[in-house]
Order: C-alpha cells, then structure tokens, then sequence
C-alpha cells in the first residue's frame, strides 16, 4: 500500500523546485501536475497573460456527474526576502519542507491530488488546477467561462484547498485593485526643465491615506465577521527605475481595496475617484468577482464542519473562489499555516498534508452520498 506521507513529500518537493511566481510561465508545473492524472480525463486551457506569458490551467474529472471538486493554484509570489534557495524544498529534521510555495499552495495542491487518485472509480471527482491566483484570478475566471468539461460534470460544491490549517472558511473579501497614474516631464533634475510626477502623486496619496484612516475607524464600513473587521487598503509605489537626479516622468500608486459581502465598496470607490479628479491623476481598476459568502448552515459548510468538528470562519484574504463560485458553492479548507504563506520563511509540515489526504477523501465519499 503507498505510503501517503512519502507520496505527499515527493509531489510536493516535485512542484516546489519548479519556479512558478505569477510572472513566470507555470507550464512547466502544469506538465508535471498532468503526469500524476492517468485515468482522468484531462481538458487544458491555455492563454498568454497580459505579458505575454504561456500560461495553462487544468480541468481533470473521474466518475460520474456532481461530487466535489478540489481546486488549488499552480503560481506564487515573488521570492522577496529569500535568503535560502526559495526553490530548494529543504526538509528539516523535524518533517518540515521550506521552499516558496510549500503552504500556498503547492502542498495542498499535491495532498489534492492524492486524495482525488486514491478514491473508488465510481466517486465523482473534479479538479481545478489554477495559475495566477496571486495577481489577477485569470485562470480562475478562464475555467469559470471556458470550460466544457466543467458545464458537463456539473460539481456540487468546490473546496479550494487554500491552507486553514483544515479549519472550514465559509467567506472571504474580495480586492479592487486602483493603479493610479501621474505624470510628469523628464528631464536632468538640475536644469530646472523637467516636472517631477512625484509632485503631483503626493497630494492624491495625501486623500488615499484619509480613505485609509476612515477604514479603520468607521464602522459603516466595517464588518465584524471578519477578523480584522476593518477593510484592508494597501498601497505601493513605484518610479519605474528613475534616478534620483532625473524628475520621474511617471510615478505610479497602487492601491488593493479588499472588502467583504456586507460592505457597500461604493463611498469608496467614489472618494478615490473623485480624489483622482481634484488631483489630476488617472485612475484604473481591475476587480476580482463578488465576495464569496456562504451561510453557516449552508449544507456545504456543514458538511466540511462535521468531518472536522470546527466551527467554520470567514478569512480577510481572498482565493480562486471569487471566480469559481460562478460553478458551485465554495469552501475555502485546506492543511497548512495561512500565516507562514507571503513570507521568506514559507514552510510546511509534511505530516500535516499527508493526514489531510484522509479528510479529502472523505468529503469526496460523502457528497457523492
């Protein structure tokens, strides 16, 4: 009989070592996911990203209509602050792999897998293997409009196996993303001839940081389901490469608004926009679909929460399942430590993928049933 635990080390050190950040193409990923899938009908659907970069999802079924659906992503986040090999899938002498990617969520996407491979034939079994997840859900939305066969196997439920530590996710916020644009003339910065786009950023980024401070102290805008109950409104900058003695030509804000099912985004949508037009700044937007919300009681959620015996939550974050609820009702569940994933010290503790293969398993079973 296989041993899950070496299974679950070996596919996840598999894709770990395989450079995928969201920049990057993931087919490389994608061609070794599909190696582990005999005996699934297997649809791929490839696009070129904003970039011009080969990407490729996949949709693999087994078994009849309806049943469950696994979905998981194949990208990551930039190897910021690495100061190991971000690729190495290093294992320490206590059973734990470090490496981008181990918890978010090349792990899970291996502990997925496994499970899916390891029920009975005659267990419906969908998965949806993702790519850009962390930037813009492309992929996500792509199997959401495109796939046929998704429309034809018809999945009951998704459980996007994102890690919650195996504690059921019912909700969570969904983002704007503002990209917000001033220009200027470039030109040496002693002459006197030049204008700097900086001067004309600060003042708009002056109203930003008020639409910031309200978020955290207006409860109009809060909700306390979530924890923190206040929206999250994170800002970037960025000079594209100007020196400190040219005046910047093009200074650029980026700012991701996230915002739960029960807030209106409207008031500030509306002062960021009217900020850009006091300000003379262009102002852009590129949203993720609605905030996925499910009851507690809803009959998904309850089903994930009898399997474990946790009560379920809602998480500040967003995943895939704000373009793939448009298929089936979501729950975001899944082994591994949310709070190590985006950080230089991403880590998983193999034993903990190897007993969620089990878990999967099944709630498979049991929405078949």
């Amino acid at each position: 009989m296989p041993d899950p635990l070496a299974q679950v080390t070996a596919l996840t050190r598999d894709l770990v070592i395989l450079d995928s950040r969201s920049f990057v193409s993931n087919l490389p990923v994608a061609d070794r996911i599909e190696a582990e899938l005999a005996g699934f009908e297997v649809e791929r659907l490839d696009y070129t990203d904003a970039a011009g970069i080969a990407k490729r999802v996949l949709v693999a079924h087994r078994g009849g209509t309806g049943g469950i659906a696994f979905s998981g992503h194949m990208d990551t986040v930039p190897d910021t602050g690495w100061t190991e090999n971000p690729w190495g899938a290093r294992i320490d002498d206590d059973g734990v792999m470090h490496g981008l990617g181990t918890t978010d969520m090349k792990g899970p996407v291996a502990a997925a897998i496994l499970a899916a491979r390891a029920l009975p034939g005659n267990v419906p079994i969908t998965l949806l293997i993702t790519t850009d997840e962390e930037t813009t859900k492309q992929g996500a939305r792509l199997i959401a409009e495109r796939s046929a066969l998704v429309k034809r196997v018809a999945p009951k439920g998704i459980l996007v196996v994102e890690p919650t530590n195996l504690i059921p996710v019912r909700g969570h916020r969904s983002h704007i993303a503002f990209t917000c644009v001033a220009t200027g003339v470039q030109a040496h910065s002693s002459t006197g001839k030049g204008f700097n786009a900086n001067w004309a950023l600060i003042p708009f980024m002056a109203e930003m940081k008020t639409i910031y401070e309200r978020l955290r102290t207006d409860p109009t805008l809060q909700d306390d389901a979530y924890d923190p109950p206040f929206s999250d409104f994170n800002l970037i900058v960025d000079n594209h490469g100007a020196a400190m003695n040219v005046t910047v030509p093009l200074a650029t804000a980026r700012i991701k608004f996230r915002y739960s099912a029960g807030i209106d985004p409207s008031p500030v949508l509306q002062a960021v926009y009217d900020a850009a037009k006091r300000t003379g700044v262009t102002v852009t937007e590129a949203r993720e679909g609605f905030p996925p919300e499910l009851p507690a009681d809803h009959p998904f959620v309850q089903l994930c929460v009898d399997q474990v015996g946790l009560a379920p939550r809602t998480a500040p974050y967003g995943t895939d399942a704000s373009e793939l609820q448009a298929i089936a009702p979501c729950v975001v569940f899944g082994p591994g430590d949310i709070d190590v994933a985006h950080k230089p010290i991403e880590r998983v503790r193999l034993s903990e993928l190897a007993a969620a293969i089990p878990v999967l398993i099944q709630l498979a079973e049991r929405m078949a049933r």
